[in-house]
């Protein structure tokens, strides 16, 4: 009776289900989630997004203008920036948000961000004014997780993507600037398709020495001027390197030879002159051969 230490459970008594592998709705109801706290969080700090002061990098991630600032603020970590320009993706394949640090978005000054100008939106027959919308201002969708939103570069007025789609002229509704179509950005894309085409977009905007809101990237006008300073300085070594020492430069000039003395002399009709003209040049080449003799020596 006791004493006895008990019954030892079998692994099979413990285990009480295997465990297997999502399926398609729980990994879509999983990404659905995900993708609602990105469209009501910032992914850097994890505070609520200010609608009305958000900004969004040319993934199409939305972030507090605030905390965009603080990440460009100067700091002792600015080495580990230099180089990180590759973001997790929104959702992996397990359907989870992965963490998002400041180096990993890539942004380096305000110009790789877009502000955004959302529409409120207070539906019909809504008497609380705390209840408005964020809202298509074209169609009056409601602007979230389960619409499909995008933004116009460089205005920043966000829309739902049906009602773009829709407009024949490439003007926006709000502002009537005109707009590019490569330069319709979706908010919070997922597919490949989508990350694919904002991949090509922003190489071709670098390959113009464009930012993200296609104003032109300071940082690479530098880069530019430095490459062309260290290209001058390397010609203007390379030019010193190739002209001869000041007392080669002396000794290099032309010794006139004794054919050439006599070529000279014998243009001189009167011999007293041409005999002297002989010995002053003979004088000259000797002393110019002492100076290439004492040259090379030192």
């Amino acid at each position: 009776m006791g004493n006895d230490g008990g019954s030892i459970p079998t692994r099979r008594e413990l285990v009480k289900s295997a465990a297997r592998t999502p399926t398609v709705s729980e990994l879509k109801a999983t990404a659905l989630e995900n993708l609602s706290h990105a469209w009501a969080h910032d992914p850097l700090t994890s505070e609520p997004l200010d609608m009305e002061n958000v900004v969004s990098d040319w993934r199409g991630r939305l972030y507090n203008y605030e905390s965009i600032l603080q990440g460009l603020m100067p700091s002792g970590d600015d080495a580990d920036h230099n180089g990180a320009t590759a973001a997790p993706a929104l959702v992996n394949a397990n359907g989870e948000s992965p963490e998002l640090t400041f180096a990993a978005t890539g942004i380096k000054s305000l110009r790789d961000v877009v502000k955004l100008k959302f529409r409120r939106y207070v539906p019909p027959g809504t008497k609380d004014k705390g209840k408005a919308i964020w809202a298509c201002p074209v169609s009056l969708k409601e602007l979230g997780a389960a619409t499909r939103a995008v933004y116009l570069v460089p205005c920043g007025h966000v829309f739902a993507e049906a009602a773009i789609k829709q407009i024949h002229e490439d003007v926006c509704p709000e502002c009537s600037e005109v707009f590019q179509r490569r330069d319709v950005i979706p908010i919070l894309p997922t597919e490949k398709s989508d990350l694919e085409a904002l991949s090509a977009r922003i190489a071709e905007l670098a390959s113009k020495g464009l930012a993200h809101n296609l104003k032109k990237d300071k940082n690479l006008g530098k880069k530019k001027r430095k490459a062309d300073e260290a290209n001058g300085n390397r010609t203007a070594r390379e030019q010193e390197s190739k002209e001869p020492p000041p007392g080669e430069q002396q000794t290099s000039s032309k010794v006139p030879s004794k054919p050439d003395i006599a070529s000279r002399v014998s243009g001189i009709n009167n011999p007293m002159t041409a005999s002297l003209t002989a010995k002053v040049l003979a004088e000259q080449e000797e002393r110019n051969k002492r100076r290439k003799l004492a040259a090379a020596a030192q």
